[in-house]
C-alpha cells in the first residue's frame, strides 16, 4: 500500500484509509464480529488509517475500533473527532447540538481515550464548529492536549477557508476532513486550494457518494428501514433518477478501464493531489479489499478527461444533506 503524508507536521498514513462509522450507525444493521474482522484485515492489507468519532453510536464506534486494534495499536493511525452532541438516528441530518468549547474539548478527549483504550490519539478533529465559539479558543484547547501528550496532530472537519486559516495560525492543522467525491466537488472552489496553500492534508469522507458510486444501489427499497440514505436528498425521486444516469456512465468507463466503479472513483480522488487521503467506509472484507486496490490504479490524462466528461459536477442533482445538517457545514 502506498503511503502519503498529511500536513506539514507530517502524519504518515496509508493512501486509502478506513471509515468506521457505518460499522455502528446510520447504514442499517451491522455485525460487530464482521466489523472487527474487517479492521484487522485492513491492517493485513496495509491500510493503517482508521477514522471514527465520539458521535458515532454514542461512542460505541470508538469502543469497537479499540477492541479491534487491541494488540496491534502500533500498526494503526487512529483519528477521532469531538464537537457533536445529541445525535439521533438520522445523524446530523436530524439535528444536533454542537459544542466546540475548550472545556468540552478536554472532557471529550479524555472520554475518547478511554473508549479507544489508547494512550494518545494520532489525529484529533473538531467534528463540527459552533460559530459562537472563536476557533482560536477551541484550537488553543486542542493544542494543550498535544502538549499534554494526549493528542499528536490536530484536524478540523467541514469548516470554511477563513476558519481554517485562523485555526492554522493558532496551532498547525494537519488535516481537514470534508465530503469530497466525483459527485460532491464544492470544496474545489475555495477550501481545497486554501488547505493546499497552508500545507494541510485533505481527508475526503463519503468518497464514493455514500455508496452511490458503486452502481449497486438503484432503489431505496434495497436499503434497511433505518438506513440514513432513505432521507438523503440525492437519493430521492427525480434526483435519484438523474443521478443513476450519471453513475451508469461511470460504470461504463470503469468497465473500459478494467476496474470497478468504486476503484475508479477513489483513484480519481488520489489523482487530485499528493496530500489527499480518502476514507471509504465499509463493514465487509470484500469491499475493503476492493477499496484498497484503488491505490494501485493510476489513471492516465485521457482517462481522467473521460471521467470528467462522464460525471460533470454541475449535473449532480440534489443537496448533499438535508437542511438541518447543511446549517452545520462551512462554519
Amino acid at each position: 500500500m502506498e503511503h502519503r503524508t498529511l500536513g506539514t507536521p507530517g502524519l504518515r498514513v496509508s493512501a486509502i484509509g478506513l471509515g468506521c462509522m457505518g460499522m455502528s450507525a446510520y447504514y442499517g444493521t451491522s455485525d460487530e464480529r464482521e466489523s472487527i474482522a474487517t479492521i484487522r484485515r485492513a491492517l493485513d492489507t496495509g491500510v493503517t488509517f482508521f477514522d471514527t468519532a465520539d458521535a458515532y453510536a454514542a461512542g460505541r464506534n470508538e469502543e469497537l475500533l479499540g477492541r479491534a486494534l487491541k494488540g496491534r495499536r502500533d500498526e494503526a493511525v487512529v483519528a477521532t473527532k469531538f464537537g457533536i452532541r445529541g445525535v439521533g438516528p438520522g445523524g446530523t441530518a436530524g439535528g444536533a447540538v454542537i459544542d466546540s468549547s475548550p472545556a468540552h474539548a478536554r472532557q471529550a478527549c479524555d472520554a475518547s481515550l478511554a473508549r479507544l483504550g489508547v494512550e494518545s490519539i494520532d489525529l484529533y478533529y473538531l467534528h463540527r464548529r459552533d460559530p459562537d465559539t472563536p476557533i482560536e479558543e477551541t484550537v488553543g484547547a486542542m493544542a494543550e492536549l498535544v502538549t499534554a501528550g494526549k493528542v499528536r496532530h490536530l484536524g478540523l472537519s467541514e469548516v470554511n477557508s477563513d476558519t481554517l486559516r485562523r485555526a492554522h495560525a493558532t496551532h498547525p492543522i494537519t488535516a481537514l476532513q470534508t465530503e469530497y467525491s466525483l459527485w460532491e466537488r464544492d470544496v474545489e472552489s475555495d477550501i481545497a486550494p486554501t488547505a493546499a496553500e497552508l500545507g494541510i492534508g485533505l481527508v475526503p469522507y463519503s468518497p464514493v457518494g455514500r455508496g452511490f458510486l458503486t452502481g449497486a444501489l438503484t432503489s431505496l427499497s434495497q436499503l434497511d428501514p433505518d438506513d440514513y440514505r432513505r432521507n438523503d436528498p440525492r437519493f430521492q425521486g427525480e434526483n435519484l433518477t438523474r443521478n443513476l444516469a450519471l453513475v451508469e456512465r461511470v460504470r461504463a468507463l470503469a468497465g473500459d478501464i478494467g476496474c470497478t466503479p468504486v476503484q475508479l472513483a477513489l483513484a480519481w480522488l488520489l489523482s487530485r493531489g499528493p496530500q489527499i487521503v480518502p476514507i471509504p467506509g465499509t463493514r465487509r472484507i470484500t469491499y475493503l479489499e476492493e477499496n484498497a486496490g484503488a491505490a494501485d490504479l493510476h489513471l492516465t490524462a485521457a482517462q481522467l478527461h473521460d471521467l470528467e466528461q462522464a460525471l460533470p459536477a454541475t449535473e449532480v442533482s440534489g443537496e448533499r444533506y438535508a437542511p438541518a445538517a447543511l446549517r452545520l457545514l462551512n462554519t
